[in-house]
């Protein structure tokens, strides 16, 4: 006998993949832990001198294209 074994992602359906993904993600996001106050405040402080040391970085290299742009067109 060859019975053909059919997974059960195919048996479930279009719909039965989607609701166990949904369970999936509420179980994976019940695992979360927040940060508290005092996590939080350091943290945003680390991101926000970080982002701003990248704008510099950038800034100054748009500056320095600019500048060899207008001297090797302009």
């Amino acid at each position: 006998m060859s019975e053909e074994i059919v997974s059960t992602e195919e048996a479930t359906g279009i719909f039965g993949r989607i609701a166990l993904f949904y369970r999936q993600v509420i179980s994976e996001l019940s695992k979360v832990v927040l940060p508290t106050r005092n996590q939080l405040t350091p943290y945003t402080a680390v991101v926000l001198v970080f982002v701003g040391f990248v704008v510099l970085v950038v800034s100054a290299f748009d500056l320095v294209l600019t500048k060899i742009t207008f001297w090797v067109f302009g």
